[in-house]
């Protein structure tokens, strides 16, 4: 039997769609400290200014709001991180590069960010010494930043064939090659066998580990449901296919939630049970304690009686059923359940278009 595992649990915005506010932020990281989350990164694909628009510094009140929040992280306990992508900064790392890097270092220092995740994905990758390129920018950085933890996600951060249609076939040995250029303390990313992986046994992990020469950073990309094919449906379930066992091959285990913030803390509840129960998890019961503890009773018992509806037949079949799913989740006075009436009228789809301009 799996005995219990201690590994750093936290969370990383790292979807595209409408971002979070800021009070939603600040009650979800108080809600996960108090059941053992111990970082927040600050990464959402609608941050223009940590992505395509990285060269150019926060506005006032955009860094005013991120100060805030570190402070507040701070006082939970919870290193604050942000994930800057230079967006193919490996193609030219040329002077001007470099100069508007150390300045984008500089304004993170001055925010308060204590991890410091650099995001090679989303990005081509088809390029010669990769890896080496890769590596040398982030040792430049390390020089540079004051974040006591750096890391990267690879621009081929899963073994899902779905990269290399999208960005280039990926260099022979790519991770190989990543794991040994790199200093042993830069923590790596890692989604698993596909972007969003159904299961995540020890030893696809403890391969990883041992290409990259060092535990992967687990990017576990549920309870996420961003893009026109997730948005409809909501991601509810306790997790399944994560191990207790798993965590002796990793560094730690980073959850990408649901665009509803509420409604992301029942899965998310659900994740450190795994580590603490090994193998007596059981996530029907693991789903039932945490819809308890953050819908309450009444509302825990609806979503649980249509948990197939929301999840798994998803908004666009739910034909005339939504007009009384409406209706039901519509009397309650509760943060969560708003969340389900506006996913019902679509306000949280996310289309193409929102991908491609981020």
């Amino acid at each position: 039997m799996a005995a219990a595992v201690d590994i750093p649990l936290g969370l990383i915005e790292g979807y595209y769609g409408r971002p979070w506010s800021w009070a939603a932020r600040r009650e979800t990281a108080a809600f996960l400290a108090a059941h053992g989350y111990r970082f927040f990164i600050y990464a959402p694909k609608a941050d223009a200014y940590l992505r395509r628009r990285w060269r150019e510094p926060h506005p006032d009140e955009a860094a005013q709001s991120l100060r805030a929040f570190a402070g507040h992280c701070e006082g939970l306990g919870v290193d604050f991180g942000v994930g800057l992508s230079p967006f193919e900064i490996y193609r030219d790392f040329d002077a001007e590069a470099k100069a508007a890097l150390a300045d984008k270092l500089a304004q993170l220092d001055d925010l308060g960010v204590s991890r410091l995740a650099i995001l090679f994905d989303d990005m081509r990758g088809d390029l010669a010494g990769l890896a080496a390129s890769q590596a040398e920018i982030l040792h430049w950085i390390g020089a540079r930043t004051r974040a006591g933890t750096l890391i990267v996600c690879p621009t081929y951060y899963s073994d899902d064939p779905v990269l290399d249609r999208v960005f280039g076939p990926r260099p022979e040995h790519y991770l190989e090659d990543l794991g040994e250029a790199l200093d042993p303390a830069i923590q790596v990313f890692w989604t698993g066998p596909e972007v969003c992986s159904l299961e995540l046994r020890p030893g696809h992990l403890a391969r990883v580990a041992e290409q990259l020469r060092r535990k992967p950073l687990l990017w576990d990309n549920y309870p996420v449901n961003d893009g026109p094919r997730m948005s409809p449906f909501l991601h509810l379930r306790a997790f399944t296919g994560r191990y207790a066992a798993g965590g002796a091959h990793l560094a730690g285990h980073a959850v990408n939630p649901a665009l509803q913030p509420n409604l992301t803390r029942v899965p998310a509840l659900t994740l450190p049970e795994i580590y603490a129960r090994g193998d007596a998890y059981d996530y029907r019961e693991a789903f039932g304690r945490a819809a308890v503890r953050v819908l309450g009773p009444e509302l825990a018992g609806l979503v649980g009686r249509r948990l197939a509806m929301l999840q798994d037949l998803g908004l666009d079949r739910l034909g005339e059923d939504a007009a009384g799913l409406r209706t039901r989740f519509a009397a309650f006075d509760n943060p969560a359940a708003r969340e389900i009436v506006a996913w019902l009228d679509g306000d949280w789809r996310v289309t193409a278009a929102d991908m491609e301009g981020a």
